[in-house]
């Protein structure tokens, strides 16, 4: 069996340890590396997984999965860049991160594959976009995309696409959580309790996205089928709409995209 080790054991580190375990993988097959032993200790004792520090992780892994923060990951590289070489594949869950920077800071011919997850990973719902650098195979992308089917979905698309994909799914579900969360600060203004408030909106968002998910309707076509004439969801829309809702969300992710441009360019121009 391939030997995987996550190098950073956060919320999307540990949700794809416990999804590669729930697929069927040994225990054994696994390693994660954390800074904090109290941490670690926790993990290993749920999981029955092995921590190690990160010159360990590349040694005996033949996948590295890289789920470090973006700023973090100059430290991580230097730790890497002896012990790994064209044999290990390299999976980089590090938002704003090119293929390019792994490329050129560890030994040649190294496989990499960057992947843009997001949190829902930690229900076993997340969108995993995937590129693969310039060494990567399609024998790597498909192990990475059956290594990330355990927690979602995954979608392959040319890397120039990742800072948009970042902006759209990767920070998409927190712009669900604020649209929720105004949804019901709306609901207490209009009278509800707090819990009655969010048991109404949660479920609505559930039932919707399933209806997106199953129906393959247009979004236009399920919105139009809520919205009769002269009825009260027109009368909402009318005022989202005078808001300007549409245009700032536009707006959001636009800057969404530019901050992960960002986030790439001092470790791309790096010599």
């Amino acid at each position: 069996m391939t030997t995987i080790a996550v190098l950073g054991a956060g919320k999307i580190g540990e949700a794809l340890l416990s999804g590669l375990l729930n697929s069927g993988r040994s225990a054994g097959d696994l390693l994660f590396t954390e800074r904090h032993p109290d941490r670690a200790a926790e993990l290993t004792a749920r999981y029955g997984v092995a921590g190690v520090e990160p010159a360990e992780a590349a040694k005996r892994a033949d996948v590295l999965v890289v789920a470090v923060k973006p700023q973090d990951i100059e430290p991580v590289l230097t730790e890497l860049a002896p012990a790994v070489g064209p044999e290990t594949l390299v999976v980089s869950l590090c938002a704003g991160l090119p293929t390019s920077l792994y490329e050129r800071r560890l030994a040649e011919g190294v496989p990499v594959v960057r992947v843009m997850p997001n949190t829902p990973m930690v229900v076993g719902e997340a969108m995993s976009a995937i590129s693969p650098g310039s060494h990567a195979t399609p024998a790597h992308l498909a192990l990475v995309r059956e290594m990330l089917s355990s927690v979602g979905e995954v979608i392959e698309v040319p890397e120039s696409q990742q800072d948009a994909v970042t902006a759209l799914s990767g920070s998409g579900p927190a712009y669900f959580f604020f649209l929720v969360e105004a949804m019901i600060d709306a609901g207490i203004l209009l009278g509800l309790p707090r819990a009655v408030a969010e048991k109404l909106i949660i479920q609505s968002a559930v039932g919707a996205a399933k209806m997106l998910a199953e129906t393959a309707e247009h979004p236009v076509i399920l919105r139009e089928a809520v919205t009769s004439p002269a009825g009260t969801t027109i009368n909402a829309i009318r005022e989202l709409e005078k808001h300007g809702v549409r245009a700032a969300l536009l707006a959001a992710i636009e800057a969404a995209r530019d901050r992960s441009v960002e986030l790439g360019k001092p470790h791309d121009s790096a010599s």
